[in-house]
């Protein structure tokens, strides 16, 4: 089964009956553990070549855009690097909570980071959190670029590969606090 079928209509809980990997009367209550989760999320969001890096504007409207992050640490603390002029550092000035987005690529999938975003300009963290791929865009590190450490609050988690099917009936997703209470659920 394709992500093409879950797009016209089956649904989340469809897939995964269609899959065997649920069936009807089960609970729908999480299935993995808090470590089993972690780990899941963690393959998903180190083998993503981008994630989708959600801030808010001035206006209080969603500003999303495609970067290219450190894979993330054990803590699941996650890196990014941009231009210290651009909007996102702007926004992350004005409202340091943030969005990570990953897509599984083994699908079907992805892994949702809520946390809080500190800007970081000390040259030890660049040199200890820097990724070769970002040498093309910012080739004096030290003057051309700031760090985004994304320190998390809470995630969310649906992998199908992993086990990690979140709730058939209400298509909650599993979820990870780091902060008590601050899923909201």
């Amino acid at each position: 089964m394709s992500w093409v079928a879950t797009r016209h209509g089956i649904g989340l809980a469809g897939f995964l009956l269609a899959c065997g990997l649920w069936a009807p009367g089960s609970s729908g209550a999480q299935t993995l553990g808090r470590a089993e989760l972690l780990s899941a999320s963690r393959d998903i969001m180190s083998a993503a070549p981008y994630v989708a890096l959600a801030t808010v504007d001035a206006r209080g409207r969603p500003a999303v855009r495609a970067m290219d992050a450190e894979a993330p640490g054990e803590d699941m603390v996650v890196w990014l690097a941009t231009n210290p002029s651009s909007r996102k550092v702007r926004q992350i000035r004005a409202e340091p909570q943030v969005a990570l987005y990953y897509l599984d690529a083994d699908g079907p999938g992805y892994v949702t980071l809520v946390g809080s975003a500190r800007l970081v300009d000390e040259p030890a963290q660049k040199a200890r959190h820097w990724k070769e791929s970002w040498t093309p865009f910012y080739p004096d590190r030290d003057e051309s670029v700031v760090l985004i450490q994304v320190t998390p609050l809470w995630l969310e988690i649906v992998s199908v590969p992993h086990g990690a099917n979140g709730d058939p009936e209400d298509w909650r997703a599993d979820i990870v606090e780091f902060v008590a209470g601050t899923s909201g659920r």
